[in-house]
């Protein structure tokens, strides 16, 4: 059983180092789906308009959002706020080349108000997550 036996310890070795390698992939991906945007939680909208996009995210009570343009790299005008009703507004706004934000307000269970905007275009939610 010599060769057969070796065959069969290169095989589960194999196996077990792609598995190994499945999970690692598995529990790496939403690292870096946070470390893209930098909120953390699931993504639960994005909101879209001439000239980039808000991807907002959710996780327990906080509601986080981050503005991304639609051709990163320039530096240009930028800003990304979250209100939660009956609060103020949490706002980052200034020259950025990859993002505005991430901000976050503690939401509870209470509707949203995202808008952001990138070289004068903007978007507004309008009350969210409610």
């Amino acid at each position: 059983m010599g060769q057969a036996g070796a065959r069969t310890r290169r095989r589960l070795a194999l196996g077990t180092a792609v598995l190994t390698a499945a999970g690692l992939l598995a529990v790496a991906a939403p690292q870096q789906a946070q470390a893209a945007t930098g909120c953390p939680g699931r993504k639960v909208r994005t909101l879209t308009f001439a000239t980039g996009s808000v991807v907002v995210h959710e996780r327990g009570a906080h509601v986080c959002a981050v503005t991304v343009p639609k051709k990163p790299g320039t530096k240009r005008q930028m800003s990304v706020s979250v209100q939660a009703r009956g609060g103020r507004p949490v706002v980052d706004s200034g020259r950025f080349a990859h993002r505005a934000g991430p901000v976050t307000v503690y939401a509870g269970k209470r509707c949203v108000w995202v808008r952001g905007a990138v070289s004068g275009r903007s978007v507004s939610s309008g009350w969210i997550l409610c």
